[in-house]
């Protein structure tokens, strides 16, 4: 069955009824020659932004409740940072269970960021500093 060329053209725009015209079009699009198509297009592409760009998500500094601001110090930090620094606090003290270094035991500080608990696990903390944030 013969397709017209006025049917055709309705599917694929002129331009590439043209590129596909053209022999040496198709070594483009060869897939050794695909990737240095896209390496030299994306080399050759402006960019719009320059410079660091402003912290977002958990990297952005947030607003800590006085309890937290008691242990890390600031009244606001990253996420990670606060991560880091309890980690930091944790190991300064020898607060790991010696059985179980997955298990941390709490001494006041962490006490009043935790809840109260006496024992926390390692992948709890996330979850036990999210009302800290403000």
């Amino acid at each position: 069955m013969a397709v017209s060329s006025a049917t055709f053209s309705t599917f694929v725009s002129p331009q590439t009824v043209s590129f596909l015209g053209k022999p040496s079009s198709f070594r483009l699009l060869h897939p050794t020659n695909v990737h240095m198509v896209r390496t030299l297009t994306q080399a050759t592409a402006s960019k719009t932004d320059t410079g660091p760009r402003k912290p977002r998500g958990i990297m952005k500094p947030r607003p800590v409740s006085p309890e937290m601001q008691a242990l890390v110090g600031v009244p606001e930090i990253p996420r990670t940072e606060v991560l880091k620094q309890i980690w930091a606090y944790i190991k300064e003290h020898s607060l790991q269970d010696p059985n179980n270094k997955r298990v941390i035991i709490c001494d006041d500080k962490l006490k009043k960021i935790f809840g109260g608990k006496d024992r926390v696990e390692f992948l709890e903390i996330a979850g036990l500093i999210n009302p800290h944030f403000l």
